[in-house]
C-alpha cells in the first residue's frame, strides 16, 4: 500500500461540533480534501447556514445541524440523526468552545459554569454520544481541541484553563477506557491562532503600534509569529487517520515552540 494512503479518510464520516468558522472550519476543510464526509452543527440556525454556504464556496458538500453540545437530548437525537442520514461518526472532534477573560475574583459563578459547561461537559456529552456505535463499527477516532492552557495559566482566563486542563484529563481518560475497542483519543493543544475569537488581542493600537498582547505572544514564540488555522490541519488529519492508530492519549501541542520556551533574557 502507498503509505500517503495512512493519511486518506476517504469513506469516514467526520463530526466537527461548532465547525461554522474559524479553527473547526480549517480541520473540517482538510478532511474533506482527505476524502471525508463533513458533518458539523452549530448553535443557532443562521451560524449552520453561514458555514454551508462557506464549505459550499469551498466545494465541499457538508452536512449541518443545530445543536447546543450541552444538551444531552440534542445531542443524542443529532447523532441518531446523522447516523440515519449520513453515516456511523467515525471521527468527532470536539472543538466548540468559548472563552470569557474575566479576572477570577471579578467572575461570576454563573460564566464560570457557563465555560465549565460548554469547554469541557460538551465534550463529555459528545463523546459519550457517540462511543457505542464506534465500538460497534470496530472503532473511531476523538479528537478533543484543548489548549496551551491545559498545561498553564495566565490571567482572566481560571474558567478557561481549568476547563481545557480537564479536557486533557478526560482525553487519556477515553483513551484508558476505550482504547481496548480500536478507539483512539487524542488531543490538540493550538497555541495563539488568528481567528475572531483572538483578533482583540491583535487590534493596532491608536498610535499603530502592534497591541501589548500582540507584541508579548510573537516575543514568547520561537515561530515569531501566530498560528493560523491551517497549521492545524496537519495534525488534524494525522490524529484522524490510520497513521495514527497506535497514538492514544497524547496532547500534540501545535504552539510554534511556546511550550519548550522560556523565552528572552531581559536586555
Amino acid at each position: 500500500m502507498d503509505f500517503t494512503q495512512k493519511f486518506s479518510l476517504k469513506g469516514k464520516v467526520a463530526l466537527v461540533t461548532g465547525a461554522s468558522y474559524g479553527i473547526g472550519f480549517a480541520i473540517a476543510t482538510a478532511y474533506a480534501e482527505a476524502g471525508a464526509t463533513i458533518v458539523f452543527n452549530d448553535i443557532k440556525q443562521e451560524l449552520v447556514d453561514k458555514g454551508l454556504a462557506s464549505y459550499k464556496a469551498q466545494g465541499i458538500e457538508a452536512h449541518g445541524y443545530v445543536c447546543d453540545v450541552t444538551d444531552e437530548d440534542q445531542v443524542n437525537a443529532m447523532v441518531a440523526k446523522i447516523e440515519e442520514e449520513v453515516g456511523v461518526i467515525d471521527i468527532l472532534v470536539n472543538n466548540a468552545g468559548i472563552i470569557k477573560r474575566i479576572p477570577m475574583t471579578e467572575m461570576s459563578a454563573k460564566d464560570f459554569r457557563q465555560v465549565i459547561d460548554i469547554d469541557l461537559n460538551g465534550p463529555f456529552i459528545m463523546s459519550k454520544a457517540v462511543i457505542p456505535s464506534m465500538i460497534k463499527k470496530g472503532g473511531g477516532k476523538i479528537i478533543n481541541i484543548c489548549s496551551m492552557m491545559s498545561e498553564l495559566g495566565r490571567e482572566t482566563v481560571s474558567a478557561y484553563a481549568a476547563a481545557k486542563g480537564g479536557l486533557k484529563m478526560l482525553t487519556k481518560n477515553i483513551a484508558s477506557e476505550y482504547g481496548e475497542f480500536n478507539i483512539q483519543c487524542n488531543g490538540i493543544g493550538p497555541g495563539y491562532i488568528a481567528t475572531p475569537q483572538t483578533a482583540p488581542l491583535r487590534e493596532k493600537q491608536p498610535d499603530g503600534s502592534r497591541h501589548p498582547f500582540d507584541q508579548f505572544i510573537v516575543a514568547k514564540t520561537p515561530a515569531a509569529r501566530w498560528g493560523n488555522p491551517e497549521d492545524l490541519q496537519g495534525p488534524a488529519v494525522f490524529l484522524a487517520s490510520e497513521a495514527s492508530d497506535f497514538v492514544n492519549g497524547l496532547i500534540l501541542y501545535v504552539d510554534g515552540g511556546i511550550l519548550a520556551y522560556i523565552g528572552k533574557q531581559p536586555q
